[in-house]
């Protein structure tokens, strides 16, 4: 791990047995995560992005230890402890769930009509038992609502008073209130009204700068992450295809697969042509993929070669890498 990586993951995998399956033989397993390497920066806004099932959240609860990996190494070092994911005791996990927290995409289903907002907030402190007295947990509490844009009489009120944006500041606010250096954002603003996006959005921005934290923002919105991100990583069916600074990627996309994401987000020019590309094809099974390149049933674009060797991440730039036999024809 380089000095100024905060969390870095070294062909990593997550596989799901399916239950039932043969009867003789290997079992069937779900590859949700396949050979995933990426190195994320201290104080960084790290963008993991790509459709539904490309194993975006199965990696950043990997990367939380919320989800058991089945091989590869993830590190954690803050400069104050040095982790290895793989092998922790029951100590250091207690320490690092205060140090990496996970903020849900439904604010809704993410807080508990039961208790109160300031229960809710002060659950992680309570539960990890990080201060020693009531007055300092109301303390803690309120520090952190007011950095997340809510009024103190709130703290009194159930999640049901609140609208969709003020239920995820609390959801954040929650998150926060351990003072963690790892943070993973998962489609935190996927499911609130655009304006409501923009207001959550730069409050992390704001939040992250406040208190030096480190961001993995996972989402299929590429307009999105183009707002809040450094570096963004692309990921498809498991694997990742391509990993470049924000404005490289936007700037130069290298993957078919990045580059009809791209096409995808919508222009703000009225007169403007459609020129989103339909990726035609079938995804591949998860339990059963094909051989070669996992995007070669829906690129236009595979060869012979695609079919057959699948391509590791190379690099073609500073920080840019890009897995594709063909990326240099495609430019």
């Amino acid at each position: 791990m380089k000095r100024d990586t905060l969390i870095s993951a070294t062909d990593v995998s997550v596989h799901y047995p399916i239950n039932g399956g043969k009867l003789f033989g290997p079992k069937p397993v779900v590859r949700a995560v396949e050979n995933v390497t990426l190195n994320i920066t201290k104080g960084s806004f790290f963008g993991l992005v790509g459709e539904s099932g490309s194993g975006k959240t199965t990696l950043g609860r990997a990367m939380l230890k919320a989800a058991p990996i089945t091989s590869g190494i993830v590190n954690f070092n803050d400069g104050e402890v040095n982790y290895s994911l793989s092998n922790m005791d029951a100590k250091e996990l207690k320490d690092y769930r205060a140090r990496s927290q996970l903020i849900f995409q439904d604010p809704y289903a993410a807080l508990s009509p039961r208790m109160t907002v300031r229960d809710i907030i002060a659950e992680p402190l309570e539960i990890m038992k990080l201060t020693s007295s009531r007055e300092e947990t109301d303390r803690r509490v309120r520090e952190i609502a007011t950095k997340c844009r809510l009024n103190l009489e709130h703290l009194r009120r159930f999640p049901h008073a609140f609208s969709g944006g003020q239920r995820q500041r609390i959801s954040i606010a929650r998150a926060l209130v351990s003072e963690p250096k790892f943070v993973v954002a998962d489609e935190s603003v996927a499911a609130l009204d655009v304006s409501i996006q923009a207001d959550v959005l730069n409050l992390l921005k704001e939040i992250q700068q406040e208190m030096g934290l480190t961001f993995l923002f996972i989402s299929h919105d590429l307009s999105v992450v183009a707002h809040i991100c450094d570096h963004v990583a692309v990921m498809y069916f498991g694997r990742l295809v391509e990993t470049a600074p924000t404005r490289e990627l936007f700037n130069n996309p290298s993957h078919p697969y990045t580059k009809a994401l791209l096409s995808a987000i919508p222009s703000l020019d009225p007169d403007a042509k459609n020129l989103a590309q339909k990726l035609e094809g079938e995804i591949p099974s998860p339990t059963n993929p094909p051989p070669g390149c996992k995007f070669q049933t829906r690129c236009p674009h595979a060869i012979d070669i695609c079919r057959r060797d699948e391509p590791q991440l190379e690099k073609i730039g500073e920080e840019h890498d890009v897995a594709c036999h063909r990326w240099q024809e495609l430019m």
